[in-house]
Order: structure tokens, then C-alpha cells, then sequence
């Protein structure tokens, strides 16, 4: 099983979740988070004065995916996040070493 974290632009977010609905991923986490990377912020005038943000928002979602979803989910979400443009964002997969349902106490990828 693997965590896929994809960080990406806030208006991409309805995309990527219909996207993914598409190719069968029942679930995800969603938080708004701010960073910044090659980006390096930009500048905002907020009445009339111009001032320079280092952070610049974006929306992280988080997947738990069975290793054989992992290539079709990043090819979905990078389809659906792509612009061209600096600042897409990154995907970033990380190994989960269990998972439990809580309300089932069912384990592995089948609490999934």
C-alpha cells in the first residue's frame, strides 16, 4: 500500500477529485496548506499598497492506494493538475506499513 500526496493549485482541486471518482477512488483527505517552492511567492497590492507573499496557497490531497493503483492514480492526478505552468506542484509516494477501519477492524488493503 502506498500514501500518495499530491500538493497542487487550488483551482485544480475539483478536477483532479472528479478524476480520480473517475478510476474508482472512494476516498481522500483535502486541507488547504500555503508553501513554496521554484514559485517563491508572489507579489499582492491590498488597497493600493504592493506587498510581497512568501507562501502561496495551495490544496494537498491525500490518497491510501493498493500498490497496483499507485501508476494510474499519479497518471490521473498529474492529467488533471497539469497546466504547464510553474507552480503545478508535486506528488510525492510514501510506503504505509498498515491501515485499520476503525468501524470494522478490518486491516491491509482491504480497510482501503
Amino acid at each position: 500500500m502506498k500514501k500518495i500526496i499530491a500538493v497542487i493549485k487550488p483551482f485544480k482541486v475539483d478536477d483532479v477529485k472528479d478524476a480520480l471518482t473517475k478510476i474508482d477512488i472512494k476516498g481522500m483527505t483535502i486541507c488547504e496548506v500555503k508553501g513554496f517552492g521554484r514559485q517563491k511567492g508572489h507579489k499582492e497590492i491590498y488597497r493600493g499598497a504592493e506587498y510581497q507573499t512568501d507562501f502561496v496557497p495551495k490544496v494537498e490531497i491525500k490518497i491510501a492506494v493498493a500498490d497496483e493503483q499507485v501508476k494510474e492514480v499519479i497518471e490521473t492526478i498529474v492529467g488533471a493538475a497539469k497546466t504547464g505552468k510553474i507552480g503545478d506542484g508535486k506528488i510525492f509516494i510514501l510506503p504505509i506499513e498498515d491501515v485499520i477501519r476503525i468501524r470494522t477492524n478490518e486491516t491491509g488493503p482491504e480497510a482501503l
